[in-house]
């Protein structure tokens, strides 16, 4: 969950945000160390004579700025397709969820059991309770179980969405007569709060996602009380 003045990403609760974090601070301190780099041949160049002009032609210097950009694009271009098919990868998933996206709102469908289906509205600021937050809270949250691999099959209804949930590392579009998926798996239970990340409307932003990740055993009685 995010809270204010917040300057980095959400705590990660799944491995493939664990790996974004790692591969955003691992691509950020290269941008830092190109940026100071160049900050500091510029401050040379302004305060300095140019004493070697020939050094410009220098078939040396010329190799040089063209094989180390190359090597720095590698170091990010590796870990970067490392994680983007991992996002990809479905192994074997426990269970399948079935998410449509409505103007505007979401409808949930668990396909491994029978009848098991609702629809999930934000609740309006009039009718929440003490220490619910405004415009994330839903009536009806998608109870999930924990450290298990639970695949998400994602679509739209009417116009596009986009299912996102920043704290695992997810985000889905929801287009019309296309069945995207996505793979989730929480390390810890509790609540996970994300948004309709795609321009969808004028209520674009009322689309809340509310995530509660809880034991098998919960999710078991959970399950078979909605039944």
């Amino acid at each position: 969950m995010a809270y204010p003045l917040e300057l980095g990403f959400q705590d990660a609760t799944s491995p493939i945000m664990e790996e974004l974090l790692h591969f955003h601070d691992h691509t950020l301190m290269i941008v830092f160390l190109i940026s100071s780099l160049v900050l500091y041949i510029i401050s040379l160049m302004l305060t300095t004579k140019l004493t070697h002009t020939s050094t410009m032609d220098a078939q040396e210097v010329e190799t040089i700025w063209t094989i180390l950009p190359a090597i720095i694009l590698i170091l990010i271009a590796l870990p970067s397709l490392r994680i983007l098919y991992m996002m990809d990868e479905i192994n074997d998933p426990s269970l399948t969820v079935k998410t449509m996206g409505h103007q505007w709102y979401w409808s949930y469908e668990y396909t491994d059991y029978e009848d098991l289906n609702f629809d999930s509205y934000m609740i309006p600021t009039s009718e929440l309770k003490p220490g619910e937050l405004r415009l994330l809270e839903v009536d009806n949250r998608v109870v999930l179980p924990m450290e298990l691999p639970v695949r998400m099959l994602i679509s739209s209804e009417d116009v596009l969405h986009s299912w996102a949930v920043p704290s695992l590392g997810l985000k889905t579009d929801a287009i019309p007569g296309r069945l995207n998926q996505a793979t989730l798996t929480s390390t810890r239970p509790g609540l996970y709060y994300g948004q309709c990340s795609e321009i969808c409307g004028s209520n674009h932003s009322f689309m809340p996602i509310v995530l509660e990740m809880v034991p098998l055993k919960h999710f078991e009685n959970w399950s078979s009380s909605m039944l």
